[in-house]
């Protein structure tokens, strides 16, 4: 019976959420969950180990987050059937595990039924997605990207740093970051550096751990 199972592998850096998601989907008939994680380096040695049908993983976790874990495993197994559970909604979130390769982006507050169903449809080859988490996709390819510099300079001014201080901290001039401010301010459609960084947490470009 357990070979006919969906092979579930579940990854959360909290144990609570780790205990409820074995509890839940060892509950059906159908479905069994295999191993637990609690980081990204742990998912992608037991989806090496264990192969499962469809592995569950949250976005940030310590050591090794989701986006990472998903890439790598996806690079592992092309066919990789990965479910991000999360409670970030931003836009930029969702852009990058979906890009990364998982299949659908689920929130943690989604009914226990839903998620079951989800596992079942992920497994039986279907994309599913919810309309909030689809009409956050648009909204975020419709917006220009962040370059990897712009994204170096907008961090340090999220951790507080003046222009001087960003440009001794990447090597460069004064007047190349007040370019790349002017760039990030027109992306991110604000008119300063306060909205800039309040934008880009509320959408999930920036993370403050």
């Amino acid at each position: 019976m357990s070979q006919q199972r969906i092979r579930v592998l579940c990854v959360d850096d909290h144990p609570v959420v780790l205990e409820g998601l074995r509890a839940l989907l060892n509950a059906q008939e159908d479905i069994e969950v295999v191993a637990t994680g609690t980081n990204g380096q742990q998912g992608i040695s037991l989806f090496r180990e264990h192969r499962p049908d469809v592995t569950v993983m949250d976005l940030r976790m310590p050591s090794l987050g989701g986006v990472e874990a998903i890439s790598t495993i996806r690079s592992t197994d092309a066919g990789a059937r990965v479910i991000v559970l999360t409670t970030y909604q931003g836009d930029e979130d969702i852009y990058r595990a979906l890009q990364a390769g998982a299949i659908t982006y689920v929130l943690k507050d989604t009914l226990s039924d839903d998620l079951v169903r989800i596992v079942r449809q992920v497994h039986a080859g279907v994309h599913p997605v919810s309309q909030h988490v689809a009409t956050r996709l648009v909204s975020r390819v419709s917006q220009p990207a962040l370059t990897r510099r712009e994204m170096e300079v907008l961090e340090l001014v999220a951790r507080g740093l003046r222009n001087k201080e960003v440009s001794a901290e990447l090597g460069i001039t004064e007047e190349t970051v007040q370019v790349h401010m002017k760039n990030i301010l027109a992306k991110l459609n604000v008119h300063d550096r306060t909205g800039a960084v309040t934008v880009a947490l509320r959408r999930g470009i920036l993370h403050l751990d």
